[in-house]
């Protein structure tokens, strides 16, 4: 059987991260070098050429151009790609800096999850609405502050996600692995390069996908942004779909959907396939008789030895990093010894939480008195509660079709390369793409707007719970697959006692992230736009979409206020408790 790297070395100072690989003896470039040098100096034209088009003179009022002729649309793929991975690197630098917060301290875990609860409840309209002012203002006469407010609401559809993913896998690491990193004395530093991230990289890769594919369900909202009365269409996929729908040019919908299925080829067979492949290396458990996953240019890469060696610095530079935050005491060391929480701090902590809690209820208490009054209130909540019970029920139907559908892609490694695609473009497919469908079939068979507007909701969001499902499944250890076997476990029985534990940590993982994207996706879902024929269901999305384009911004708050309670309140009450249940009770 093949071999493959270990997480952990023997000792803190034994031989190269468990992230890279070894490139000892790379020799000159070969042709394979000189093969790949033209691509290269392309993707850099293409990304110096997009640079300089987010740094035109612009002014809010001033026209942009944007024409629905095909041909334009390479260019506007271009620039919808940059603003989607400036978004992803951002992304991951939140979810890394979260996640080692939340899953290392348990003070920073009681503020930094609630408020990531809150920020991941509020809907994609309402960050543009109170950023995209300041980041123009920041950068006046330049394009670059609408730029940064678009690339910003596409951050906020992907942060969330791989924040939650990252968090997860590091508070679930197995009992064994985190018994050895204690035995070789790995400092913080060195414990996450060389346990934690290698442990979490092959979900976190899934979830990189379906991040990516987030971001291409809410490029519409990112790219048409409405600031000071002016409606601005940045030159991108969105912003065409958008035009589009908006003059019911069914060709040029078909356009922007070929143009969108390019961009996530390219994607994934430029970015994800090569990762997924890499990341073989990181699993936990390889079992006989799988194929690993394939990709075309990581063997192109591995060939090319002179592109191998140009990295050989900057692989040095970084395993001299692993050296410079040591553990400055031995395992045996009254300092080692874990220490008992410090109740005075927590006792404050709680204290000032409870305070800043009663300071915002009074806030709101006086706002809504002045503002608004308590039939509105009442009101909001109601539509709350409509739009909850849509997003319990068509939670649950996704789960009940994609969990099965999942864990059997986890479980066959040939067929999740093949569907790695497939699955990214269903997830990316806007939902606002059907609502010429959904609008005609709606009027013409005199249909209920609020039961057959509400699958809109859950369109781009089941794919989270598909995505951490299959990333679950396929990391199910070999000895769990045996023993199963072994014990003749079949039919509900062998769901219930190891296929459906297996995957729970994950399914919960992709649960909370679907959760808040359906009540994001309600804004879309509950008030459809087709031409000049609108059908509204009733919800609390359907109000917020309504207040933001009134531009009434006491209702734009009270509805954003009322579904951040909603998300919130469902969070502590279901998907934590079943968090935690995960956390204690399933390991391997």
């Amino acid at each position: 059987m093949k071999q493959r790297p270990a997480l952990l070395p023997v000792h803190p100072g034994a031989g190269p991260p468990a992230l890279l690989p070894s490139l000892a003896g790379l020799h000159r470039p070969t042709g394979w070098d000189w093969a790949l040098l033209p691509l290269v100096l392309a993707a850099l034209v293409l990304l110096g050429f997009g640079a300089t088009q987010m740094l035109q003179p612009y002014r809010v009022g001033d026209p942009l151009p944007l024409t629905l002729d095909p041909r334009w649309l390479p260019y506007y793929l271009l620039r919808t790609t940059l603003r989607m991975a400036l978004a992803m690197l951002a992304s991951l630098a939140f979810a890394g800096v979260f996640a080692l917060l939340a899953a290392k301290s348990r003070s920073a875990e009681r503020v930094l999850v609630p408020v990531l609860d809150i920020l991941q409840s509020i809907p994609i309209l309402g960050f543009l609405s109170i950023t995209v002012t300041g980041f123009i203002a920041l950068f006046p006469g330049s394009l670059l502050g609408v730029e940064c407010a678009a690339i910003f609401a596409i951050f906020t559809s992907q942060a969330w996600n791989l924040a939650f993913s990252l968090y997860q896998s590091m508070r679930t690491v197995p009992p064994e692995l985190d018994e050895a990193a204690r035995i070789s004395q790995l400092s913080a530093w060195q414990r996450f390069w060389r346990l934690e991230l290698p442990f979490a990289m092959p979900a976190l890769l899934w979830n990189m996908m379906m991040s990516m594919s987030g971001g291409w369900f809410f490029v519409v909202a990112s790219e048409a942004i409405t600031v000071s009365g002016q409606s601005i269409k940045l030159p991108g996929v969105g912003s065409y779909i958008a035009q589009a729908i908006e003059l019911r040019d069914l060709g040029a919908v078909g356009w922007a959907i070929a143009a969108m299925a390019l961009g996530i080829l390219l994607y994934d067979q430029l970015l994800f396939r090569p990762l997924v492949a890499w990341s073989e290396r990181f699993r936990f458990e390889e079992n006989a008789g799988e194929v690993a996953a394939r990709s075309w240019l990581l063997a192109w890469l591995r060939r090319a030895r002179g592109v191998q060696a140009v990295t050989r610095r900057g692989v040095r530079l970084f395993e001299r990093s692993l050296g410079f935050w040591p553990r400055r005491f031995d395992g045996s060391s009254v300092r080692a010894r874990p220490r008992g929480p410090r109740r005075g701090a927590q006792r404050a902590l709680d204290a000032l939480l409870l305070a800043a809690a009663a300071l915002a209820l009074w806030r709101l208490f006086i706002f809504v008195h002045t503002e608004l009054g308590w039939a509105e209130l009442a009101h909001v909540l109601r539509l709350g509660v409509y739009t909850l019970l849509r997003v319990l029920v068509l939670l649950a139907l996704a789960a009940l079709i994609w969990v099965p559908l999942g864990v059997w892609i986890g479980l066959r490694p040939r067929w999740s390369g093949r569907l790695q695609a497939l699955a990214q473009l269903l997830a990316a497919f806007p939902a606002n793409l059907l609502f010429p469908l959904a609008v005609v079939a709606i009027v013409r068979w005199r249909l209920d707007p609020d039961l057959w507007l509400s699958p809109l909701m859950v369109l781009g969001t089941q794919w989270y719970i598909l995505f951490n499902v299959i990333a679950g499944a396929s990391g199910i250890p070999a000895e769990l697959r045996y023993a199963a076997d072994n014990l003749g476990l079949s039919g509900w029985l062998r769901w219930r006692r190891y296929l459906l534990p297996a995957v729970f940590p994950s399914f919960v993982t992709g649960a909370i992230t679907a959760s808040g994207g359906s009540w994001n996706a309600s804004i879309v879902a509950e008030y459809v736009s087709w031409g000049d024929t609108t059908l509204v269901a009733q919800g609390l999305g359907s109000y917020i979409a309504q207040t933001t384009a009134k531009g009434d911004f006491p209702r734009i708050a009270l509805g954003i206020g009322v579904m951040c309670l909603f998300v919130i309140g469902l969070n502590r009450l279901l998907w934590r408790r079943l968090y935690r249940l995960a956390e204690q009770r399933i390991h391997f």
